[in-house]
């Protein structure tokens, strides 16, 4: 068991009521992080999601 991933399904949101993400990673808060920074050009840096719900 060396090394191994546990893969998370996340959600995030841009505001209430506003646009939803859903993803999946085995690095959520690198992943999480790498959405609010902005770091990844497409849909999420495009709408402005960056809260986990």
């Amino acid at each position: 068991m060396k090394n191994e991933k546990s893969p998370a399904v996340y959600i995030l949101a841009s505001k209430r009521d506003g646009v939803l993400y859903v993803g999946v990673t085995s690095a959520l808060w690198n992943r999480v992080a790498t959405h609010k920074d902005g770091g990844v050009p497409g849909f999420t840096r495009k709408y402005n999601v960056k809260y986990l719900v």
